[in-house]
């Protein structure tokens, strides 16, 4: 799945939440956030602190995969 912005993020989380038949509060006490950090999270709050976002993917067992744009690319090599 690729994601551009952080409403999808949180559409991601939430679908792997439930896909793991998991409560939100049950995903933040196994990952060690909060309630409300997992309910913004999950809203697409833009300014959530990337560290738990991480803590969050890892215990559903998603990871982030970095690859550069086709215009990302051009641009780098024009400098």
């Amino acid at each position: 799945m690729t994601v551009h912005d952080t409403t999808q993020l949180g559409a991601a989380v939430r679908a792997a939440r439930k896909q793991l038949k998991a409560t939100q509060k049950d995903l933040a006490m196994t990952s060690g956030t909060g309630l409300r950090f997992l309910i913004d999270l999950e809203k697409g709050k833009p300014t959530c602190q990337i560290s738990k976002v991480l803590q969050v993917l890892q215990t559903l067992g998603l990871r982030v995969e970095l690859t550069a744009t086709s215009d990302a690319t051009q641009e780098g090599s024009a400098s």
